[in-house]
């Protein structure tokens, strides 16, 4: 009778332990999903740093192509028989000092 109790509390605490490490080997497995996913995000979130990048960059290409227009009109507006007129200059706006 001994034996058959001891066997039977040895197999119910064998089976125990094994379920105890199935819930840990789905944590395990839910663990690395998560990072998984949470590597996908940062990929995506770089990729969209990279476009802003590279929008950033066509906007200063394009800042300095109208800078240059500009400057090419503004040199083009002082040859002789140009019809263009220069701007005029800006009216000063400064406070009366005070004594």
């Amino acid at each position: 009778m001994r034996t058959t109790l001891a066997t039977a509390l040895m197999l119910t605490a064998a089976l125990g332990l094994a379920a105890c490490d199935k819930k840990s080997e789905d944590k395990q497995q839910d663990a690395q999903a998560h990072a998984e996913q949470a590597q996908k995000k940062m990929d995506q979130a770089q990729d969209k740093v990279n476009d802003a990048n590279k929008e950033n960059a066509k906007a200063q290409d394009d800042a300095n192509q109208a800078a240059a227009a500009r400057a090419k009109e503004g040199t083009d507006a002082a040859t002789p028989g140009s019809t263009m007129t220069a701007p005029a200059p800006a009216p000063e706006t400064q406070a009366p000092a005070k004594n």
